[in-house]
């Protein structure tokens, strides 16, 4: 059991976490007014940014009162991984995680999916379990660019457009998978943006994210995934963000994800 100090430590949230999460200000922007001495606790200005707030304080911007926005106290960030990092916390064969290359402060969250080694792109990550589950059990769209390395014939688009099922998926798969079958559902949407018996290229929607889904996929037609790089997830993208780099959700972003969230309940 825990002691009443240890749970009020839990429950202190940092100031700019609390401002960005129940107000329009960004956590750059919340920084800025905290350093300006806009920000004030139960009636005394507050400067420090280290500063935290617990459950039955009153925290004011000018003489406004933010009030706590319950279904807004999480955080998710993107990331867009590159090739040759792995979506866990650690490795034991020593290779590189995408924790290695995130902010330390980021340590805790948790990843929304995953991408495989040699996957790039979209990585959604968060510091709640909830949030996590909901979003990785979820139908929301995601948007892969996909090369392969041979064409793009009738019953591969047939099978995109009706879906499949095999016993045997194992070709596209890790080599010490434990998931021998799968079912494919039909793809959201799909569009073939080159295609020749060297290489094709293609960007495909869908709504799940199986064990190397995409790989096991083209895998069954001979087709070699070469490259793939998921750049959207639910609405989510990754527009300018360069590979590597990580970024707070907008607000806009945040605004559809409460909606969905809330229609998740």
């Amino acid at each position: 059991m825990k002691g009443k100090n240890e749970e009020q430590v839990e429950e202190e949230t940092r100031l700019n976490k609390f401002i960005s999460h129940n107000s329009n200000y960004s956590r750059r922007e919340a920084d800025k007014i905290i350093e300006e001495g806009k920000v004030s606790i139960n009636g005394t200005p507050v400067k420090n940014l280290a500063t935290k707030v617990k459950p039955d304080d009153i925290v004011r911007i000018g003489k406004k009162i933010i009030k706590e926005d319950k279904n807004r106290m999480y955080t998710v960030i993107m990331y867009n991984k590159p090739k040759g990092e792995l979506v866990t916390k650690n490795d034991p064969q020593g290779r590189k995680v995408i924790f290695d290359s995130l902010d330390k402060k980021y340590k805790h969250f948790m990843p929304i999916g995953r991408l495989d080694y040699s996957s790039e792109g979209l990585i959604l990550l968060t510091d709640s379990v909830d949030v996590a589950n909901k979003l990785m059990h979820s139908k929301l769209e995601r948007i892969y660019k996909i090369k392969v390395n041979g064409e793009i014939h009738k019953k591969v688009e047939e099978a995109m457009l009706n879906g499949l099922e095999l016993e045997d998926a194992t070709t596209g798969a890790h080599e010490k998978s434990k998931i021998k079958s799968m079912n494919f559902e039909p793809f959201i949407a799909y569009q073939i943006i080159s295609n020749n018996k060297n290489f094709s290229k293609l960007k495909v929607a869908i709504a799940e994210g199986k064990n190397r889904e995409l790989r096991r996929f083209f895998g069954h037609f001979g087709l070699e995934v070469m490259d793939l790089k998921r750049f959207e997830f639910g609405g989510i993208s990754l527009n300018n963000l360069p590979t590597g780099k990580s970024r707070y959700l907008t607000k806009d972003e945040y605004k559809d994800l409460r909606l969905f969230l809330n229609e998740n309940e």
